[in-house]
């Protein structure tokens, strides 16, 4: 029997469950959704999927209905699952081009006790300013990237980090608050031409709920990402390009044909997204 991680909506104190994937689909029909296109927090985004590998990981990636869906709370679920005998992740896409502002998302509890292996990526991207911003590409991440003992699992970062050397001045990692494990979080990038700021917040956006915050300005050395023979130009801030977008996607960092970390079917819920352009 196939089993997914799954934080039910709605409860004033959440609590990871482990339920049979055929329970789980009775109680959260899957919603938002017209063909590859789903509605979430006002906005339209395209389900990515397909039967060749994509990036990141790379990863096989499914439109299937339960793999990116929402529920009647209006909450987006992204699944790593099984379909067939091959664990596909998954991903969506604004159907709107974004540019510099506020990047805003409220995730469900919990992101500490990830398997090893996944990562949630809530980030920009543009797949066509590789050569001359990095694919624009601004990141938070909740991840152990492999260390069953990494206790920061909260990441962003701007890129270029990794794609070639590694330039640690463009990431931070944090450790999330025990209270996070039945909390909702609030996770937000201000993004613009002469800095970014990443704050998180214990629930909703407060002053007082502060639990991470980092600064990344123009006080760095330009770097250059290098990915599949192309050499990017010489970056500190990527700006965004004309067709710029926000995404979100769990996928596999590795063991890829195992699946998540203990073979089970692994789900991330997030309550919303908003955008404050500049």
């Amino acid at each position: 029997m196939t089993f997914r991680q799954f934080f039910l909506a709605g409860s004033a104190a959440l609590s990871a469950l482990l339920l049979p994937s055929c329970a789980l689909e009775t109680l959260a029909p899957p919603m938002g959704r017209s063909g590859d296109q789903l509605v979430f927090s006002g906005r339209t985004w395209t389900v990515k999927g397909g039967q060749e590998l994509f990036g990141p990981g790379p990863n096989y990636f499914s439109k299937d209905l339960y793999s990116a869906y929402t529920d009647s709370l209006g909450y987006l679920h992204l699944n790593i699952r099984q379909l067939d005998g091959r664990w596909y992740c998954s991903e969506v896409i604004s159907n709107e081009n974004l540019g510099y502002g506020t990047y805003s998302w409220e995730v469900e509890p919990n992101q500490l006790d990830l398997p090893t292996n996944t990562v949630l990526g809530l980030f920009t991207w543009d797949n066509n300013t590789l050569q001359s911003q990095a694919n624009s590409e601004v990141d938070i991440e909740f991840s152990r990237w492999g260390n069953p003992n990494q206790n920061n699992t909260l990441h962003t970062s701007v890129q270029p980090v990794w794609f070639g050397s590694f330039y640690p001045e463009r990431t931070r990692g944090h450790a999330l608050p025990e209270a996070a494990r039945t909390q909702p979080t609030t996770h937000e990038f201000r993004w613009a031409p002469e800095e970014i700021t990443w704050t998180s917040y214990l629930g909703p956006k407060s002053a007082n709920n502060v639990i991470a915050t980092w600064k990344f300005d123009l006080n760095n050395p330009a770097r250059v990402k290098q990915e599949g023979g192309i050499t990017s130009a010489p970056i500190i801030i990527p700006a965004p390009g004309t067709t710029t977008n926000a995404r979100m996607n769990l996928w596999l960092m590795q063991d890829q044909n195992a699946g998540p970390t203990g073979g089970q079917t692994y789900e991330v819920v997030i309550r919303s997204f908003t955008y404050h352009p500049l």
